[in-house]
């Protein structure tokens, strides 16, 4: 079940975000039953969240906060349930930062998105190593993704 809930007061396309989570949280064979809640919020709640929980002034572009540790299923297996976390957005800092890297709002979001999941699945990207495996499975979802708005 993903829930979505948009406090920045900006306009977002959530129900392509829902769809995006659905998607990857099914090419990494999570259990359609697994608890996701995704928080769109505004660059001064983001700043607290930010400097609360990673010791970092300002706005950032995406938390992520797991709660079960859930990771990723196999496709022989039943897939894990359970409660995956927060994803914690910021359209404004999204924007800027697609703005900077000639991306649309969507796709940058879509890639923070995907990255935040990952995080709550227990990637990480402190390392070499980690950060390699890391962004080639972001890249890879986002790929597929792209694939499957063309076909539609």
């Amino acid at each position: 079940m993903i829930d979505i809930n948009n406090e920045s007061g900006q306009s977002v396309n959530e129900k392509s975000l829902v769809k995006l989570a659905r998607f990857a949280l099914d090419l990494l064979h999570i259990h359609p039953d697994a608890e996701l809640s995704i928080v769109l919020v505004d660059e001064a709640t983001m700043s607290v969240y930010h400097e609360k929980f990673m010791g970092e002034p300002g706005p950032t572009d995406v938390l992520s906060f797991p709660m079960d540790e859930l990771r990723p299923g196999q496709a022989d297996q039943d897939p894990p349930t359970g409660v995956l976390g927060d994803v914690v957005l910021c359209p404004s800092v999204i924007q800027h930062q697609a703005d900077e890297m000639d991306h649309t709002f969507n796709h940058e979001a879509g890639y923070l998105l995907v990255h935040g999941l990952l995080h709550l699945l227990g990637f990480d990207h402190g390392e070499p190593e980690e950060k390699a495996v890391m962004f080639a499975l972001n890249d890879q979802i986002m790929q597929a993704w792209e694939k499957r708005k063309v076909r539609n």
